[in-house]
């Protein structure tokens, strides 16, 4: 709107020059009375000039105002919507910094763990390294094996640290039933050499000598156990080698098959932590099932005697029944009888007996017992 206000001030403006013009022209000519005449019409333009300027400026002033009064609320609304979504985004970015913050915390809590944990590593192998802590430590995971399988050795079905006829001590002696027998099993644990075939940081040749030392640890362990745990009349023929670390058993298993052949060749069974969980379950079944049919025997005994005493009980119980409904019987005769007393004493008692119409009834009266 303003802008067709300005053209059409720029069109009047236009036209008002090439009126002045034609003035000034027409004053050059020294005509009065048209001069004149153009003096009024110019007063009257000029006149009208000023009173279209004085409603231009008025119209132009409200459409500014209007247009500053919508610019206004336009800018309220935006500054409104503006602090709205500034609120919402604060509040978003306030809860996402707390998120961070508790994760962080988290973070934090947990690198003290692994820190805790890496510090318990590393205390754990130093310990590793002494071979005395390593016996401990195997004995201490065999026996807790055991305990989990089968309780405390209180219940007879192991004893650890038994000596033998020959002056050894074995881990742990297990009474498995037959046909297993006495087991003798004893912990070891190859890893000064195992480590070094493992570390990636030494050469090849260096871990392929620790390899071979590392097989022969291994074959010296079995033979020790073969030779000091497999003894005839105390044990079966075969004992048990318990590795404390599951990697070691897996190295075995994985690429040194001919371990396991020799270990057979020896009558040495090589477990870990896990095949040993196994094995102890599995005989610990099987002690539980022969248990239990021992028991199902003894109770099948008792119920064969219990039935014997049960069909004497019935044989009595049949001649008592027969006895109290013989006894039952005579009681009936004898409440007939009696009440047959009762009535003839009545009658008589009432002195009618000289009423008595047939000789049927001094026959019953002299009849009754």
């Amino acid at each position: 709107m303003v802008i067709e206000m300005l053209e059409y001030i720029l069109i009047g403006l236009g036209i008002l020059n090439i009126i002045l013009l034609i003035c000034l022209l027409l004053r050059r000519n020294n005509n009065n009375d048209l001069t004149e005449r153009l003096g009024h019409f110019e007063a009257n333009i000029n006149k009208e000039i000023g009173n279209f300027k004085y409603e231009f400026s008025t119209a132009l002033l409200k459409d500014f105002e209007s247009l500053n009064e919508k610019i206004e609320k336009k800018l309220t609304y935006i500054n409104d919507a503006v602090n709205e979504r500034l609120d919402k985004n604060f509040d978003k970015s306030n809860k996402t910094f707390m998120n961070v913050l508790e994760r962080l915390t988290k973070i934090d809590e947990a690198q003290k763990k692994i820190d805790s944990l890496s510090s318990e590593i590393v205390s754990l192998q130093s310990v590793l390294t002494d071979k005395k802590t390593r016996g401990t430590f195997g004995e201490v995971n065999l026996e807790y094996i055991l305990n989990n399988a089968f309780g405390s050795a209180q219940n007879g079905i192991y004893e650890t640290q038994h000596k033998f006829s020959n002056g050894y001590i074995v881990d742990c002696l297990l009474y498995a039933p037959a046909p297993l027998g006495t087991i003798a099993i004893d912990s070891k644990f190859p890893l000064e050499n195992y480590q070094r075939m493992t570390d990636k940081t030494k050469s090849k040749e260096e871990r392929m000598q620790a390899e071979k030392l590392f097989v022969n640890d291994v074959k010296k362990h079995i033979n020790a156990i073969a030779e000091k745990y497999i003894i005839p009349g105390e044990t079966t023929e075969e004992a048990i080698m318990f590795l404390p670390a599951e990697a070691v058993f897996a190295e075995i298993n994985a690429y040194h098959a001919e371990l396991l052949n020799y270990a057979y060749n020896k009558k040495v069974w090589i477990t870990g932590p896990t095949t040993l969980i196994s094995t102890l379950s599995i005989i610990s079944m099987v002690i539980k099932n022969m248990e239990r049919d021992k028991y199902t025997k003894v109770i099948h005994e008792e119920l064969n005697k219990l039935s014997v005493e049960f069909t004497r009980y019935k044989d009595r119980w049949d001649k008592l029944s027969k006895n109290v409904k013989m006894v039952n019987q005579n009681i009936e005769d004898l409440h007939i009888t009696s009440e047959k007393i009762q009535k003839r004493f009545a009658s008589i008692n009432g002195v009618e007996l000289d009423k008595l119409e047939n000789k049927e009834d001094l026959e019953s009266l002299e009849n009754i017992k």
